[in-house]
C-alpha cells in the first residue's frame, strides 16, 4: 500500500531527499484511493508546509514537536509499556516479525518507530496492513488528538492512518478528546527538567540489545541519513525479499 510509505516519509525527520521527491509524493497522495479527498488534501497541505519552508526550521520544529516529552513520542511501545521491561521483549518480538517477513532494518532505529512500522506495513498485503493499523488505532487517535490540540499539520497523517485502519477519524478522535484536554503538557521546561532527573531505565538485557538497534538522539534523524525509496522492493509470499524490478529511487 503505497500511501503508507508516503505517510512514513512525511512522519520521518525532514530531509533534502524528501523535498527533492515532492512531485512524486504529491502524485502518490493524489492517486491514493484508500483515503478520502479531504484526507488527501490535508496530507498535500502538510507536504507543502514541509517543502515550502526553510528545511532547517522544519527540522527544528520537528524535533521540538516529537522529541520533547513522551506524549507525542513516535515510538509505539513508549505509549504501551513506558519504561517497563516488557517494552524490551515487545521490541524483540516486533523485530522477529520484521525478520520473518524478510524486512531488514538497515539503520539504527528502534523497531517500534512509527515511520519504520508504516514502511513495513507498506510491504504487506492490504488486509494485513489494515489489521496492523487497527491494532494500534487507539494510539493513532491519541496522537492525532494531541497534535490537533497543538494545531499541528502532522495530525493529518494520523487521521489518514485511522481511515485506512477502518475507523472514522472524527468519531475516533471524539472518543479521546476529553482525555487529551485533561492532560498536562509534558514538553515544558519544568516537565523536561523533571524527566532528566529521573533515573534512566535499561529495559533491554544484553541479548536483546544485540538484536535491537539503538535509539538516535533526535527522532528519526539516524534513519533520515539513509535515502529511503518510495517504491520499495516487492516481497514474495514466503517472506523473502524479491529482486526489485527496477532501480529504486532515492525518495
Amino acid at each position: 500500500m503505497q500511501i503508507l510509505k508516503v505517510i512514513s516519509l512525511l512522519l520521518d525527520y525532514p530531509t533534502e531527499q524528501l523535498v527533492a521527491g515532492r512531485d512524486e509524493l504529491d502524485q502518490a497522495i493524489a492517486s491514493a484511493r484508500e483515503i478520502s479527498p479531504a484526507q488527501r488534501s490535508a496530507l498535500i497541505e502538510l507536504l507543502e508546509l514541509i517543502c515550502d519552508n526553510d528545511l532547517m526550521d522544519g527540522q527544528e520544529h520537528y524535533s521540538a514537536l516529537f522529541g520533547r516529552g513522551r506524549s507525542l513520542s513516535l515510538l509505539l511501545f513508549e505509549h504501551v509499556h513506558g519504561e517497563s521491561r516488557d517494552r524490551g521483549q515487545a521490541m524483540v518480538d516486533m523485530l522477529a516479525q520484521y525478520e520473518e517477513a524478510g524486512f531488514a532494518i538497515g539503520v539504527k532505529e528502534l523497531p517500534d518507530y512509527i515511520p519504520l512500522y508504516l514502511e513495513y506495513l507498506s510491504t504487506r498485503e492490504d488486509l494485513e496492513a489494515r489489521e496492523g493499523l487497527a491494532d494500534v488505532a487507539h494510539l493513532l487517535a491519541l496522537l492525532a488528538a494531541r497534535l490537533e490540540e497543538r494545531e499541528s499539520a502532522y495530525a493529518s497523517c494520523f487521521r489518514a492512518l485511522l481511515q485506512i485502519a477502518g475507523s472514522e477519524p472524527h468519531e475516533a478522535l471524539a472518543e479521546v478528546r476529553e482525555q487529551v484536554a485533561g492532560e498536562v503538557r509534558d514538553d515544558s521546561l519544568e516537565a523536561l527538567d523533571k524527566l532528566w532527573e529521573e533515573e534512566a531505565v535499561d529495559f533491554l538485557n544484553a541479548e536483546q540489545q544485540e538484536r535491537c538497534p539503538s535509539m538516535p538522539g533526535a527522532p528519526g534523524k539516524a534513519r533520515a541519513e539513509v535515502p529511503v525509496p518510495l517504491h520499495w522492493v516487492d516481497f514474495k509470499h514466503d517472506g523473502q525479499a524479491a529482486a526489485p524490478a527496477q532501480e529504486v529511487r532515492n525518495v
